[in-house]
């Protein structure tokens, strides 16, 4: 029995080798070399509640509430896949199409009344040629004059205040699925980008591709590049594509999906495309806060994360670039950071000016907050671009975008 307990001790002296290094030649660890090891979701807080704490002041404790909170969710409508169909049944349930889709109800659908559904992007145009939405935001005592949304696209929310969850989408005609769950507020840019018949069209960061999806809602693009610099997030977004668009449209021809590096997208493809929806790689604040897998504010990404303003500022330049003279740029993220956002947009303006001789146009989004007020909570003091803050009672963003004409 002794000899057993003498064999046990010593083979756990084998194992800690330390006992085979002389104690002449033993190093003892650093206290000071060795980090804490904090989960990456409680860095992002901590991140936060110093500079959005002092960015947005008595409204931070509200968002910070909505942001830990469950995300609420909209269903961007699949016109390629009995959309008629599908937008009864979310009616059925009390969704509502916050975009105001052109498309009619079915007669007893069940759906909500038409007292219920909100004005619609297209609306009846008056002797003046003003449409309703315009029309009501003159009488609001808008100054700038409403944007032109692109047309066709349609995203279903549940009311204000209404936490329901969509269920999975299923397969429907042609065995497409029949509409695609993101954040509501991710429509927006694609919204305001204003894709006109026969439009060529670049997204330069698309995966996973939700945007995308939206713009093809639209039916009238001519050409669509979608691109991601990551080969195994153009992958997925290749996978998205095929669930939702016919194979026979997503011919080089009038789909391509490629995988270069963004920044230097001028290098082989300038002044080309009408629209450009520059969609760049943030901290993405909720995901940030809530999830561990890929999460920006791990210690080993601290320096990707200290690049990502100057990334995103060579990601909108490479965009400008790419866009034709007359042509427009949206510029959008899902960070609450000005350092992210504005910053990024002033740095981009006078660079395209003063380096490459390119005249920007901010255009003026604000009237966007009244078309949607009902839908999303808006920052109220943006200087440039527009915010959707997360709220309880609308649990959509963080997204900012803004809008930029190219003039030369």
């Amino acid at each position: 029995m002794a000899a057993l307990i003498d064999t046990r001790i010593l083979l756990r002296k084998i194992k800690d080798l330390r006992c085979l290094t002389p104690r002449r030649n033993r190093v003892k660890a650093k206290w000071a070399t060795t980090q804490p090891k904090y989960p990456a979701t409680n860095l992002a807080l901590q991140n936060f509640d110093s500079t959005y704490g002092l960015q947005l002041g008595a409204q931070w404790p509200s968002v910070r509430v909505s942001m830990l909170c469950e995300q609420k969710y909209g269903a961007l409508l699949n016109n390629l896949s009995s959309p008629e169909a599908v937008e009864a049944e979310l009616r059925a349930q009390g969704c509502v199409d916050f975009v105001g889709c052109s498309a009619p109800v079915p007669e007893g659908a069940g759906g909500a009344p038409e007292q219920d559904r909100l004005p619609e992007v297209t609306g009846t145009s008056s002797q003046d040629g003003e449409t309703e939405r315009e029309i009501g935001s003159r009488a609001a005592g808008e100054v700038a004059a409403t944007p032109r949304l692109s047309p066709n696209i349609r995203c279903l929310v549940y009311p204000k205040g209404d936490i329901s969850r969509f269920k999975p989408a299923r397969p429907r005609a042609y065995g497409l699925l029949g509409y695609y769950l993101l954040d509501a507020a991710s429509v927006l840019p694609a919204l305001v980008l204003d894709v006109q018949e026969g439009h060529s069209v670049l997204d330069l960061c698309a995966a996973p591709g939700g945007k995308a999806l939206a713009l093809l809602q639209t039916g009238l693009l001519r050409f669509l590049c979608v691109n991601d610099v990551s080969s195994s997030r153009t992958a997925r977004l290749r996978a998205v594509l095929r669930s939702f668009v016919h194979k026979e449209l997503l011919t080089d021809d009038r789909v391509r999906i490629t995988s270069f590096d963004g920044r230097k997208w001028e290098e082989f493809e300038r002044n080309f495309f009408d629209r450009v929806l520059v969609d760049v790689p943030c901290t993405t604040d909720r995901h940030s806060l809530i999830e561990e897998e890929n999460n920006i504010f791990k210690r080993a990404r601290t320096k990707e994360r200290q690049r990502l303003p100057q990334v995103q500022l060579e990601l909108l330049l490479s965009g400008i670039q790419a866009a034709r003279p007359g042509g427009e740029v949206v510029y959008s993220t899902c960070s609450l950071s000005q350092l992210q956002n504005q910053y990024v947009v002033e740095q981009a303006l006078q660079q395209a000016r003063e380096e490459h001789g390119v005249a920007l146009e901010v255009v003026d989004l604000r009237p966007l907050t009244h078309l949607f007020r009902d839908t999303f909570h808006f920052a109220p003091d943006t200087h440039l671009g527009e915010l959707v803050l997360p709220h309880l009672s609308a649990n959509f963003g963080p997204i900012y975008l803004c809008k930029l004409r190219r003039l030369n």
